[in-house]
């Protein structure tokens, strides 16, 4: 399964995942500035945007096995949502080969079980499933509309996540679904003690895909993780609150170890 990828920029290797239903597009607002500093490789996920896809891609872990051959040694990987939880599986099962993690309102587990409560109910994803195969289209943009409820620039935002899908490509129904499956199924939690790089944690504070309390636990359990809260963003902060993440995004990168290393890529 071959997966597009955009590379742009010079210096250390910065890898951006997207998140369910979206393309490597998203990043369109920030690329300009993190390429002046950092080599990007936007890459869209199996069945999104430009990628191709592979029936057999069904779990998180297949979903992390068709990333990383693009992944290059050393790179500092930047994930949002969905691409954030691929991220994070990337980073558990291989540290050696990252230099840094940056998690984008990103969750352990995405629906709520007895111990878990910062998540969406089970029920609820289950209807974005059948209302997925009822009618494809509507349901993308039923959920571009709650990654943006509660933003105090809701309309905006909503604008330029909708401008995004079409121009980078629409993803296919099958590969969302198989999200789905994944969303449902993941449960990360047991293993964020074995995530042993610097990790940048971002949330938005009016988030009502990922509730910030999810991306709190998440820091709180990453050895060395740090917590930025964006205020009055929803699920897409780099999106509402552009300089709020590059600010902290700089920081971050700023002090990542090991960012100039030689690069290579993932088997």
């Amino acid at each position: 399964m071959k997966l597009h990828v955009e590379i742009e920029g010079a210096g250390p290797d910065l890898v951006l995942l997207h998140g369910w239903g979206l393309n490597a597009g998203i990043w369109d607002g920030v690329a300009a500035e993190l390429a002046l500093s950092h080599r990007l490789h936007r890459i869209d996920m199996p069945g999104h945007g430009r990628s191709e896809w592979s029936p057999q891609c069904l779990s998180l872990d297949d979903f992390t096995r068709a990333v990383a051959p693009y992944v290059p040694r050393h790179s500092t990987i930047l994930g949002w949502s969905f691409g954030g939880m691929v991220a994070l599986r990337l980073a558990s099962l291989a540290p050696e080969r990252i230099s840094g993690l940056v998690l984008i309102s990103t969750t352990p587990r995405f629906v709520t079980a007895a111990d878990w409560t910062p998540a969406m109910t089970p029920q609820v994803l289950s209807n974005f499933g059948v209302r997925l195969r009822d009618d494809y289209r509507a349901t993308i943009q039923d959920f571009l509309a709650l990654q943006v409820r509660g933003d105090e620039r809701e309309l905006s935002s909503l604008r330029e996540l909708r401008h995004r899908l079409v121009s980078g490509g629409l993803p296919l129904q099958a590969a969302l679904e198989a999200g789905l499956g994944v969303l449902g199924a993941a449960d990360m939690r047991s293993a964020l003690a074995n995530v042993r790089v610097s990790c940048l944690v971002i949330a938005g504070e009016y988030d009502r895909v990922t509730p910030p309390d999810a991306s709190r636990h998440l820091a709180e359990h990453i050895p060395g993780a740090t917590f930025h809260l964006v205020p009055r963003a929803g699920h897409a902060p780099f999106v509402s609150h552009r300089e709020d993440f590059l600010a902290a995004l700089r920081r971050f990168l700023a002090e990542v170890p090991g960012s100039l290393a030689a690069t290579g890529t993932a088997p």
